[in-house]
């Protein structure tokens, strides 16, 4: 990448282009988010992405500098996807941040490639669907009755959670599609080689055997429940302290 294409700053504080040619910004975003789904950020690059538009990457470069402004774009798009509950009384706080970290995890899940990047440690998503996840956040926690200095780091504590649970699932889920078998057939496949390792140890096999015959995806999904259930009763503990 040649030193005049590197950014001045982010994507977000530089004015857009002017429209000189067919290809759009979000015409860009959605194809980049394609491959991403279909591929993972490593394969993506400028030139397989103008190839998957017809286009030539130099077009491109017109939108975005480089790969990781178009990350950003592409982030940002994807956190359009979340719905975030308005909370209208201190009540109902706890059932609109469980439905809005639950939102968050489904949407890393179905984007295997995002979770790493929004748990990279100092990098701040400043985009407009990025600030209104961060800010409909706050408001819920305000809402609940967190004082000012406090809900900065509630929102923190939640969506390490969140994000800490979602990569690991991510990574998880990758490497199930790779093998080209359904979740159900990849936790059968290991199951003799766990019941063997574990024979001379019980305590472990007592969990797993009561789970047998559990969907992967609803103990996944319960596991992630109950995680979240326990970070939110310390939140509400710290409201009523």
């Amino acid at each position: 990448m040649s030193a005049d294409r590197k950014p001045a700053g982010s994507v977000w504080t530089r004015p857009r282009p002017r429209q000189r040619e067919h290809l759009t910004r979000e015409q860009i975003v959605a194809a980049a988010i394609e491959l991403l789904d279909a591929e993972g950020v490593e394969a993506l690059s400028m030139r397989k992405l103008g190839t998957h538009l017809d286009a030539a990457a130099t077009s491109l470069y017109r939108h975005v500098a480089n790969k990781d402004e178009l990350i950003e774009l592409v982030v940002d798009d994807v956190y359009g996807e979340l719905d975030l509950p308005v909370v209208t009384g201190r009540t109902e706080w706890r059932a609109a941040v469980t439905r809005t970290a639950t939102e968050l995890r489904a949407m890393a899940l179905r984007h295997p490639w995002i979770a790493p990047q929004l748990g990279q440690v100092g990098l701040v998503h400043i985009g407009p669907n990025a600030l209104r996840m961060s800010l409909g956040l706050l408001a819920q926690f305000e809402e609940a009755g967190f004082p000012a200095g406090e809900r900065d780091q509630a929102v923190g504590t939640l969506t390490a959670y969140v994000i800490g649970i979602a990569t690991a699932e991510a990574a998880y889920l990758s490497l199930i599609a790779r093998s080209g078998r359904t979740e159900r057939e990849w936790v059968a496949g290991l199951r003799p080689a766990f019941d063997e390792a574990s024979r001379e140890h019980p305590e472990l096999r007592e969990g797993t055997s009561a789970q047998q015959d559990v969907d992967p995806r609803q103990i996944r999904d319960d596991d992630f429940r109950y995680g979240l259930d326990r970070v939110l009763d310390g939140l509400a503990a710290r409201l009523d302290a």
